[in-house]
This record gives C-alpha cells, sequence and structure tokens, in this order.
C-alpha cells in the first residue's frame, strides 16, 4: 500500500468524525461555543505537533502566511458548518460542504494554472449535479 493512501484514509475516517461530531455538540451548546472548544482542541494538537518539531517550527515568511490563512478560513469555514449543522440535517449539511474541492480546483486552475482531463471535467459536473440535487 502506497504510504499517501494511508494517510488518506486516516484523513477520510478523522474527517467523517469531524462532520460528525458538530452535530451532537450544537445539541448541548451554541455553534459559537462549540466552535471554541473545537479550536482549544487543535490548539492541544498543535502543542503535539510543535513539541515533535523540539518547539522550532520552520518560519519562511510565506510559508507562515498562507499557514496563517489556512487556519482562519478553515476556523471561519468550520463555524459556518457548526451553524448549518444545529439548523440543518447533518447528512445533507455535511454532503453539500464536502464538496469544497470544487472551490480548491476552481483556485487552482485560476492561480497555479493547473489543468483537468476530460474525466475530471465529468465528474465536476457530477459534483455540481449532487449540489442541486441534495438541496433541492
Amino acid at each position: 500500500m502506497d504510504s499517501w493512501f494511508f494517510w488518506t484514509i486516516l484523513a477520510m475516517v478523522t474527517f467523517g468524525a469531524w462532520g460528525f461530531f458538530p452535530k451532537l455538540a450544537v445539541k448541548f451548546i451554541s455553534p459559537q461555543s462549540a466552535l471554541i472548544y473545537q479550536v482549544l482542541g487543535a490548539m492541544l494538537v498543535g502543542i503535539v505537533g510543535l513539541a515533535m518539531l523540539n518547539f522550532k517550527p520552520e518560519t519562511h515568511p510565506m510559508g507562515v502566511l498562507y499557514a496563517f490563512l489556512t487556519g482562519i478560513t478553515g476556523v471561519l469555514g468550520t463555524f459556518f458548518y457548526y451553524a448549518a449543522a444545529s439548523r440543518g440535517q447533518i447528512s445533507i449539511v455535511v454532503s453539500l460542504t464536502a464538496l469544497y474541492p470544487l472551490i480548491t480546483i476552481a483556485l487552482a486552475l485560476v492561480f497555479l494554472h493547473e489543468t483537468l482531463v476530460m474525466k475530471q471535467v465529468i465528474g465536476l459536473f457530477f459534483a455540481v449535479a449532487a449540489i442541486i440535487l441534495l438541496a433541492g
């Protein structure tokens, strides 16, 4: 098994749990409160990662900037996800938000000049169709 595949499966499982736990959290506390506790959980993981780097992370300015922007957009997206989870069916909310790669692909096409083959374009059309079917 390729090493990327193992890590992909771990990401899939943890993101699956990540998509489920908010629905339970917002049954008991507000989306804003749930976000605070999620950030505290993320900080715990960050501290472990920092320790694994002997408290000396790399500091290239552009890498730091993009990682910081990743944190901002990730936490904002998470807050919006909590808000949606508190108001809608989690099975639909998670399915629609899981189509976020459409945005990533568009950004990669425009800014990184990546290309797609026809099979991938067809897959994107199916993803858009899924949005239409799930939202309707």
